[in-house]
């Protein structure tokens, strides 16, 4: 359980819930396409959203036993955008997070600036991020009164995060703290999707 949930300066949240105390963090498998990609594939489709938070929107919904199959999968997410063709760059987003989701190895990753882009920009998008989960488990058919109690908590943990402003300096330690805080919101996801979502995932992987 996350020590603290108001983050700021080196107050980032420790996660300890059963098996997932001490996730590896391997080379995911598939890779997410790039966050440019992804926000210039949206902005083509003129769909309202960022790059962030579809993903963390796709991450809630399948870690709530929700689905995304067939080429109207945005609509499940209640995304306005066109059809979406196989091997898109949205479709290859939403085929590779299925994959890490599903990756036994724990192969799952947050689609983020990378570590070179300014601290705010990455501290926004986490922001985003969360809250498009949240968004996204709502729409699924998980109940949070059926969670377990690390469940419970990993949610109400992610709901402060989304709504939290963090204030952090541009420095080396600060970026470290933040980085702590992203490590506890993908274990945070690899549990709630391991109560609810591991045969979504499997089942919509096509």
């Amino acid at each position: 359980m996350p020590d603290t949930a108001g983050c700021g300066p080196g107050e980032a949240p420790r996660y300890t819930a059963g098996p997932f105390a001490l996730v590896p963090r391997p080379v995911p498998e598939p890779s997410l396409p790039s966050l440019p990609e992804v926000d210039r594939a949206l902005s083509e489709a003129a769909i309202g959203i960022d790059a962030a938070e579809l993903h963390g929107s796709i991450c809630g919904l399948l870690s709530a036993g929700g689905r995304l199959a067939g080429a109207d999968w945005l609509d499940a997410l209640a995304v306005e955008g066109p059809r979406q063709a196989p091997g898109g760059v949205l479709d290859r987003l939403r085929t590779s997070t299925l994959a890490q989701l599903a990756d036994s190895e724990y192969g799952f990753e947050l689609l983020l600036p990378d570590e070179d882009a300014a601290l705010g920009d990455r501290i926004e998008a986490l922001g985003a991020w969360c809250r498009g989960f949240l968004g996204g488990f709502g729409l699924g058919t998980a109940s949070a009164a059926r969670l377990s109690d690390d469940g419970r908590e990993a949610l109400e943990d992610l709901a402060r995060i989304a709504q939290a402003e963090l204030s952090f300096e541009d420095d080396e330690d600060d970026a470290s703290a933040l980085e702590e805080i992203i490590e506890f919101v993908r274990v945070a996801v690899l549990l709630l999707h391991s109560e609810n979502g591991a045969d979504s995932a499997q089942s919509t992987l096509h």
